[in-house]
C-alpha cells in the first residue's frame, strides 16, 4: 500500500486525536472532506488504521501500580511458547506482552491497582503456569515518556503540539 504524505499528515492527526471528523482533519492539510474521508476509510480498509480508542488516565481509575516482567520460560519445547501466549491474553492486567531474544522470553507491561493486587497476581495467576520457570518484576517509580504517537514519515513536520498523544 503507498501512503503519501497526506497520508502520513492524516495519520499523524488521527493519533493526536481520533475523535476529529474528516472535514476538520481535510481542513488542516488542505483537503476537500470528501477527498480526507476516502483517505481515511481507504486507511481503515487496508489495515493501516488498526482501531480508535479513549486513551483512559490509568491513575484516575485506580490502577495505580505499573509494573514490567521479564519472564523466562523453562522449556522451549515446540508448545511453550504458544501456550504462554495463550494464557497470557486472559489476564487483563497485562497490557503488553514482546517476545524477546535474549536471556529472557518475555517483556510484560502490567497494571494493578497496588502492589497487594500485583501480588496476588504474580502468585496466584502468572507463576503457576506450568512453562513459566522466573519473573523478574520491576515497579515503575515514575513515568517520562508514554505516547501511542508513531513517528510517521514526515507527519511529524505539521504543526501540532504533539503533547495530545501521550497518556499516564
Amino acid at each position: 500500500m503507498q501512503i503519501d504524505e497526506f497520508d502520513e499528515k492524516i495519520l499523524a492527526l488521527l493519533q493526536e486525536d481520533a475523535s476529529l471528523s474528516a472535514a476538520q482533519i481535510g481542513e488542516r492539510i488542505g483537503l476537500s472532506q470528501s477527498q480526507c474521508w476516502r483517505r481515511i476509510d481507504r486507511l481503515d480498509a487496508e489495515g493501516v488504521i488498526e482501531r480508535r480508542v479513549a486513551l483512559v488516565d490509568r491513575k484516575k481509575v485506580g490502577l495505580n501500580v505499573m509494573l514490567f516482567a521479564h519472564v523466562k520460560l523453562a522449556g522451549h519445547n515446540r508448545n511453550a511458547l504458544p501456550e504462554f501466549s495463550k494464557a497470557i491474553q486472559a489476564f487483563p492486567e497485562v497490557l503488553e506482552c514482546h517476545v524477546l531474544m535474549g536471556n529472557v522470553d518475555f517483556l510484560l507491561r502490567i497494571v494493578t491497582r497496588d502492589v497487594d493486587a500485583y501480588e496476588r497476581f504474580f502468585f496466584e495467576r502468572l507463576s503457576q503456569l506450568p512453562m513459566v520457570q522466573e519473573v523478574n518484576s520491576m515497579i515503575a517509580l515514575s513515568q517520562i515518556k508514554s505516547t501511542t504517537v508513531l513517528p510517521i514519515g514526515s507527519a511529524q513536520s505539521i504543526g501540532h503540539s504533539g503533547g495530545h498523544g501521550s497518556q499516564s
